[in-house]
């Protein structure tokens, strides 16, 4: 399911960008419902043994810091992106996200082997 959520609740994005629901941006509104839809399936996955946390600070007990820190921001920025009026903009802004996601990876699996 978290593999397609980005490209699912894209698909559900208004064609109109400054339309609202509920009388918040549909963006925004958008990115609000798919992060706790995804919080729930998360807290339900883990509740059948489906999905476990390794940290002690990221579980049921706090689900805000999974819809804040683990939803919320990939979904905005995802729908910030799709909203960008050329391609080279979209290729670029996801370059530099993966160049980051790459030190990253360097500096905390390669240099400091922590994962």
């Amino acid at each position: 399911m978290f593999a397609v959520a980005g490209v699912t609740f894209g698909k559900m994005l208004l064609s109109d960008k400054k339309a609202k629901i509920l009388g918040i941006p549909n963006r925004l509104a958008i990115a609000i419902g798919g992060s706790a839809f995804c919080v729930f399936v998360e807290v339900l996955l883990n509740k059948i043994g489906a999905l476990t946390w390794d940290y002690p600070w990221w579980n049921a007990r706090a689900p805000w810091l999974i819809f804040l820190f683990g939803y919320l921001q990939f979904f905005i920025i995802s729908f910030w992106v799709h909203d960008m009026d050329t391609i080279k903009k979209k290729a670029t802004t996801i370059g530099i996200i993966y160049v980051v996601d790459l030190i990253a990876i360097i500096l905390f699996g390669v240099i400091l082997k922590w994962i």
